[in-house]
């Protein structure tokens, strides 16, 4: 290996650990060795550290064990003249440095500079961890990019972010050259940064790059099972399942050497634009560890090829950059040059089959006027007609398809679209105008990617945009009889109904054990897919992850047991679950990947159960955060007394029916009580529970341990205390 990388990053090492031992005597010095610290909202305290050795640093004390490690881990640094044949000493020197960045960083939340400081976003909560980590399951997203420096100008900066947004790649940007950063330069030409858009500006200072690496650790976490203390599994379920690799932008000092090597033992390689020492041979990493030298046109195409990511993009003949990293953009009222619905003008969307003779593919028609007939700042009627054939196509699929309208006009930049059916809002851009979008182009896009995505049960595809009053009003009319009948029929699809559910192992890229059953009255626990979503996608993509399960002979009707789907569980999990219960968390629950909407936990004291979910950040009545319990949960294992389920769920007929089902539930917080109250109020009625129901399920205002939570079912007289034990 390269003498001068392996002296840059030892010498950039021994700097980092020494930078952490002056901060964290400072901090002491200020505020006792007993300082509590901590990433805000995050179970998995300071992540590179507790992955890799299972210490949960909550204090300042702990923080100096882990510094002590740190420096029993920096090799002696080379003499300028000796070569050296591997790679050893210098991965230890990148791991002593992550674990000096992150109590660097950690500090800073106690004693500053603030890491969340103006475009800056410090560590990711948990919240947004199990949101975006749903993206690199689904593959939506399929890696990360680790953009340390800035470029050589604002326009290169951009054009680099771009490419790496139109293949679906995040980027995570940190440190700066000549005291610019990336994130500033993207900044100053008006990108919108964050986490919607996938531009991510951890922080300006270089110790902010251990962020990225501690977003790979917890989804090691997370998502793939591995236990805190396991670096080995760790490292190796980076390296296979976490695609990410590190862009070096502009010139590349010790520090930056040390974290490309911390980055190395991720499986993570690094790709400079700068003329640094390679290191070629494979190892560590899939391919090369270090690839320099590589020109700004060509780097993200030489990154991918190193890090051996698969990417497919589809152009869609339109004249503004378009992929899944646009959807989170936001059009503000100020960039708006025309509005459609909103409550401003009358606006529906709405798919439907038709005779092959009806329908024209390819066709794209606008009634009424274009952007080109209207001054900026107007606003404009919206009706979005998309009439389809294909012999496979069925009435069942028409709202699966028509729910995607909305991801695919958002894949364009510079057009903003919110809601469905006939509450939808639609904006466009001066600078999406200025490019040459039309109304049309909306056409264009659903047409591609309808065919590219439905294109095996979608024989043909034409589009009607109407923007004229008269034509919207009618459509809007007949399409609200056909969303009445959908939803009635919806209603009535039970899973006694149906002798077949679906498979999802979507997740199995983090979780490789983990499997959803979907049912027709238990969606996906990410909230994503409900059964007819996995029907369509069995019809769409027979050999892909949403696979038939027919139920067979039934074991135990109470507990939704069936023969069948005990089969196909058992050998979709590589033989570690033997059986599987729908309706309790008790027996056999289900188990998840960690993308859970939900976790629905007992509180024995009350015979009653908590659900809490994933956007929550305080402490609930169990005595642990969410994030905490979703360690007890994810990673394909089952733990009796705890499930992960999607939000509505909880509305089901089938919640939890073995153990009790609704009548059980005696805390949530009232973020999810509001968001979902007119299904549960719907579910409580049916059920014969009263109109005081909802208000006899405490939430943090009412109480906030299991003894308060007690206290409260005993003075509301909540129905649970009727019930027989649940365990």
């Amino acid at each position: 290996m390269s003498k001068i990388i392996a002296t840059g990053a030892i010498k950039g090492a021994y700097k980092t650990v020494e930078r952490a031992e002056k901060t964290l005597k400072e901090c002491i010095e200020k505020h006792g060795i007993e300082q509590k610290v901590e990433f805000p909202n995050t179970g998995y305290y300071l992540p590179v550290i507790y992955s890799m050795t299972g210490i949960k640093v909550e204090k300042l004390s702990d923080c100096e064990k882990v510094l002590d490690e740190a420096k029993k881990l920096l090799p002696p640094v080379p003499e300028e003249k000796v070569w050296l044949p591997y790679l050893g000493g210098t991965l230890d020197a990148g791991i002593a440095t992550l674990w000096s960045e992150e109590i660097i960083e950690v500090i800073k939340y106690t004693d500053g500079p603030p890491p969340v400081d103006g475009i800056w976003l410090g560590a990711a909560t948990d919240v947004i961890l199990r949101e975006r980590g749903i993206e690199f399951v689904d593959g939506t997203a399929p890696g990360f990019a680790a953009c340390v420096g800035a470029c050589k100008d604002s326009k290169t900066a951009v054009k680099i972010a771009r490419e790496l947004q139109e293949k679906n790649i995040y980027v995570f940007m940190s440190g700066s050259t000549a005291g610019i950063s990336m994130a500033e330069q993207l900044a100053e030409e008006g990108v919108e940064l964050g986490w919607d858009t996938r531009l991510v500006p951890f922080g300006k200072d270089i110790s902010a790059t251990v962020y990225a690496l501690g977003f790979a650790a917890r989804a090691a976490l997370s998502f793939g099972g591995v236990q805190p203390g396991d670096y080995k599994k760790m490292l190796l379920y980076n390296k296979n399942r976490v695609f990410a690799f590190v862009l070096a932008l502009g010139e590349v000092d010790d520090e930056k050497y040390a974290n490309a090597a911390g980055a190395i033992n991720f499986g993570f390689p690094t790709i400079a634009d700068t003329d640094i020492p390679e290191i070629l041979p494979r190892g560590i990493c899939t391919y090369e560890h270090v690839v320099s030298n590589i020109p700004d046109e060509e780097i993200v195409a030489k990154a991918i090829e190193v890090r051996g990511l698969k990417i497919t993009v589809e152009k869609v003949d339109i004249p503004v950059a378009f992929g899944p990293a646009f959807e989170g953009e936001r059009v503000r009222k100020e960039d708006t040059y025309v509005e459609f619905g909103g409550n401003r003008s009358e606006a529906v969307e709405f798919l439907h089959c038709a005779d092959s003779s009806e329908v024209e593919d390819g066709k794209i028609e606008v009634f009424g006027p274009e952007v080109d007939d209207i001054e900026e700042g107007g606003v404009l009627p919206l009706g979005i007609e998309v009439l389809v054939y294909g012999r496979k196509m069925q009435e069942d699929f028409e709202p699966v398809m028509e729910r995607q309208i909305h991801y695919f006009i958002n894949y364009a930049t510079g057009i903003f679209h919110m809601g469905q059916r006939d509450t939808i809002w639609v904006r466009f851009s001066r600078e999406a105008v200025k490019s040459g979008f039309k109304i049309r182009h909306l056409g264009t896009i659903l047409h591609a990617k309808m065919h590219s995505n439905f294109g095996s049960i979608m024989d043909k595809i034409q589009v009607k945009i109407y923007t004229n009053v008269e034509d919207v009003v009618r459509l809007k009319k007949e399409a609200k009889k056909v969303f009445r009948t959908r939803d009635e029929r919806l209603k009535n699809l039970t899973d006694e109904s149906v002798d077949t559910f679906y498979s999802c192992t979507l997740c199995q890229s983090f979780a490789p054990n983990h499997v959803c059953v979907v049912s027709p009255e238990r969606p996906g626990l990410c909230g994503a897919y409900n059964w007819l979503d996995c029907k369509a996608s069995f019809e769409i993509n027979p050999t892909g992850p949403n696979q038939p399960i027919k139920k067979g002979e039934t074991i135990d009707e109470r507990l939704g047991i069936w023969k069948g789907v005990n089969e196909f569980v058992y050998k979709a999990s590589n033989q570690t679950l033997e059986s599987f219960s729908a309706y309790s968390m008790i027996v056999d629950p289900m188990t998840s990947c960690g993308c859970f909407e939900v976790i629905v936990a007992i509180l024995p004291s009350t015979n009653g159960v908590m659900a809490v979910n994933r956007e929550y950040p305080g402490m609930t009545p169990s005595g642990m955060k969410f994030s905490t319990m979703a360690g007890m949960v994810g990673g394909g294992i089952q733990t009796p007394g705890f499930i992960g389920i999607s939000k509505f769920f909880i509305c089901s007929r089938k919640f939890i029916r073995a153990d009790g089902g609704l009548k059980r539930l005696v805390w949530m917080p009232s973020m999810l009580k509001e968001e979902i109250r007119d299904l549960l109020e719907e579910r409580s009625r049916e059920l014969g529970l009263g109109d005081d129901f909802l208000d006899k399920i405490a939430t943090e205002k009412e109480a906030e341990t299991e003894e308060q939570v007690l206290e409260w079912v005993q003075k509301v007289n909540h129905p649970v205390l009727e019930m027989e034990p649940i365990m």
